[in-house]
């Protein structure tokens, strides 16, 4: 981990140093050739260059470890950093758009640039592209969705810098409108990178659920795990990179609460081994499917032990005395309780007169007696 942090960091330090450099060039070469795209060019990849202070500073904040005020670690933040990066690049297509339309307004005022522009441009390309193959592989590799979006500003910068060479090009051949309409295409094409960088980190900030196709390829993982009976309310959401999932795992009703939790923690295993992007699972274990009988149960819960105890001693006080019950399990299906009684021995006219007994409790089920004596 601390290898990664190491290499991001630099190839942070690298792009801002190269975006500062070629912002100030464009710009430049622009104001000396007469080229309006190319300056526009320039504040774009100046804007760079603020984004790479942002995503260093996101991702300083991201990588830390989980806190009190934090349990499930700082990872949002680098969400919201992105969403950040999102919006600016929404202002800045915004303003370009702006003042490139006023500009085609006053057409007749046009200054055809000269061939530096050209060279400019051509430079921009070649370097902004090689960032953004370096920056995207590291995000891809450190699993950083805001390494992975700053990836795709360079590549705009890059294409951006492509339409500026086609429409100086043009302007030099006699057509100026074509380079402003160049600027209005970087602006649009930074402005859809923007709008999809703010929809998927508001996505995730308000915790919207993973594909339908990752959550399916998630449920036959489960299903295949021994004594899992069946798999219901999977609810996922995104920290970041990482993914949590909380489910509820039916199992056999008749086996031990340490054995159903042992068959969770399998399933835990086999989503982590099998799902990189997972690193979180909280699972529930159901005796049912409580999506069939749990949405109104809780109005009218059946009693915990202590007071089927007290029901079945009252209701059985001439029947049954209480020494030679060695054990008692209850069952918990459908509201309903199923009540195991270990007797150390009993006559086999016993049952009918307990089952009598207990008629008027709504909550029982049905009793049965083992021998253990």
């Amino acid at each position: 981990m601390k290898d990664k942090n190491n290499k991001t960091e630099k190839l942070l330090i690298l792009s801002g140093v190269i975006d500062l450099g070629l912002g100030l060039i464009k710009i430049f070469v622009g104001i000396i050739s007469g080229s309006y795209a190319l300056i526009v060019d320039g504040i774009h990849s100046l804007t760079d260059l603020v984004t790479d202070i942002m995503v260093w500073g996101f991702n300083r904040v991201g990588i830390a470890d989980p806190d009190e005020d934090h349990p499930y670690g700082h990872a949002r933040f680098e969400t919201f950093g992105t969403l950040i990066l999102g919006c600016l690049l929404l202002l800045l297509a915004a303003f370009l758009v702006y003042d490139t339309t006023a500009r085609l307004l006053t057409i007749e005022s046009y200054t055809t640039p000269t061939w530096p522009a050209l060279l400019a441009a051509v430079l921009s390309i070649a370097t902004k592209e090689w960032l953004y193959q370096i920056t995207y592989k590291l995000g891809l590799e450190t699993r950083s969705k805001l390494l992975q979006a700053n990836a795709w500003h360079h590549r705009t910068d890059a294409i951006s810098s492509i339409m500026v060479l086609i429409g100086v090009g043009c302007a030099m051949l006699g057509v100026p409108w074509l380079e402003l309409l160049a600027a209005i295409g970087v602006a649009i094409m930074i402005a859809i990178v923007g709008w999809s960088l703010a929809k998927s980190s508001i996505a995730e900030l308000v915790d919207t659920a993973l594909s339908d196709s990752y959550v399916k390829d998630i449920r036959n993982k489960i299903v295949n795990v021994e004594g899992v009976r069946g798999v219901h309310s999977i609810r996922t959401r995104q920290m970041g990179a990482d993914a949590h999932v909380d489910i509820h795992l039916q199992v056999d009703s008749s086996i031990s609460v340490s054995e159903g939790h042992h068959i969770g923690e399998w399933v835990t295993k086999s989503l982590l081994d099998n799902f990189i992007e997972v690193t979180d699972v909280i699972f529930h274990i159901d005796a049912e499917d409580d999506e069939l009988y749990g949405e109104n149960s809780l109005d009218d819960l059946a009693p915990l032990r202590r007071e089927v105890r007290e029901a079945l001693t009252n209701a059985w006080d001439s029947i049954l005395d209480n020494d030679k019950v060695i054990k008692m399990n209850l069952h918990y299906l459908e509201n309903k309780i199923q009540i195991e009684i270990f007797l150390k021995q009993h006559d086999k006219d016993l049952l009918p007169q307990l089952i009598k007994a207990t008629d008027h409790l709504p909550w029982l089920e049905n009793i049965t007696l083992w021998n253990d004596g």
